[in-house]
């Protein structure tokens, strides 16, 4: 990369190569390092990562083919280049310093012109080589997250179609029975109410890639905060109940407005209230506040008194598929938080989150 300092082992028992080396690649703003021999190399290696290695082949103990060979046998090594730096000529030995793993050689006494021209070639490649196990590492970690996501919204969208399929059946089946009337209409509001879910579910995913793709076109108008929040804690009374969760609100004086997508801040309220109350456990308490701040500018936050958020699911929470821990079978896409900070930024605003006093999280976000 442009401006990283590439690195360079030399090892060499002979201390004037080094310096002969040294002074024909001081010009290329390489940092060089120095082992006297293959154990001090490796030991060297444990705190250095070269880009290049210069190995000379005639070395007591440990000649320059072995530690090539054992270098190469390394997995945390196999990928860098080796020049060997030898006086042999013969194409024997030179084909048997190949066979060992070396990537290239240069021939003693060294000429400063070829050595710079093969280290600088060997560099391209290394560094071509990196960036081929980042892109491959990237598909790697991208094919794995397509799977867990097509895992995660086929069981979230299993659920309300399950409860489409069973009342169905039930309305077929009794439908022609008057005195099953009250029955038939009970499933045909589970029907009704879990396509719903299934639209928002699709609406949801379709928003969050117009958000990302930066093609979405915010509606701004002027919008009451406090008829949003009424609306808000309206819509979800009945699933607070249902958990005996107790919803509170702290709402502005009404008749007052600010500009903004009241369409998009809605589905972000309701994303923060909905993970509020599926992370709450009962006779727990969740409340929505919202506040003016100066014209344009407000403030909003969901706090619940629930069992809090672990610093390092907070250093996360709002990644894309992140679904959490805090409570079992608390199934999401894990698409709200992410949809509500990319939403809020998108509009020159913040989303945080903090603790909540004595226990619980808050989430706070202010445009």
């Amino acid at each position: 990369m442009i401006g990283e300092q590439k690195q360079i082992l030399i090892i060499d028992d002979q201390v004037d190569n080094f310096e002969i080396i040294e002074a024909f690649l001081g010009n290329e703003e390489y940092q060089l390092y120095y082992a006297s021999s293959g154990m001090k190399a490796f030991s060297l290696l444990e705190t250095v990562k070269p880009d290049v290695i210069l190995l000379d082949i005639m070395m007591p103990d440990m000649d320059g083919t072995e530690v090539c060979q054992r270098l190469k046998s390394n997995d945390l090594y196999k990928s860098i280049p080796i020049i060997m730096v030898t006086a042999l000529d013969t194409k024997e030995d030179l084909a048997h310093a190949l066979d060992q793993g070396a990537s290239d050689f240069v021939t003693k006494p060294i000429n400063s012109l070829e050595l710079r021209s093969r280290v600088r070639a060997h560099l391209r490649t290394k560094s071509e080589h990196d960036e081929l196990k980042k892109l491959l590492k990237l598909r790697e970690e991208a094919l794995a997250l397509r799977e867990d996501l097509s895992n995660m919204i086929v069981h979230d969208l299993r659920n309300p179609l399950a409860t489409i399929i069973l009342a169905a059946g039930i309305v077929q089946r009794y439908m022609d029975r008057l005195d099953q009337k009250p029955l038939i209409m009970q499933k045909i509001a589970q029907i009704l109410e879990s396509g719903h879910k299934l639209e928002e579910m699709i609406d949801g995913l379709l928003l969050m890639a117009k958000l990302e793709s930066g093609k979405i076109l915010f509606n701004a108008t002027p919008t009451d905060l406090y008829e949003l929040g009424v609306g808000a804690i309206k819509d979800f009374e009945l699933v607070a109940n249902s958990r005996q969760i107790q919803l509170i609100s702290e709402l502005p004086e009404p008749h007052r407005t600010v500009l903004t997508d009241a369409t998009i801040l809605r589905r972000v309220i309701d994303n923060l209230l909905s993970n509020a109350l599926k992370f709450s456990p009962q006779g727990s308490q969740v409340t929505l506040s919202l506040q003016y701040l100066s014209e344009n500018h407000f403030r909003f936050q969901v706090a619940d008194t629930g069992k809090g958020i672990r610093q390092a699911e907070k250093d996360k929470i709002f990644e894309k598929f992140e679904i959490g821990s805090l409570r079992k079978n608390a199934s999401q896409t894990g698409l709200g938080l992410a949809f509500c900070k990319i939403a809020i930024e998108a509009q020159g605003g913040t989303l945080a989150i903090a603790d909540n006093d004595p226990q619980g999280a808050i989430f706070m976000a202010e445009i």
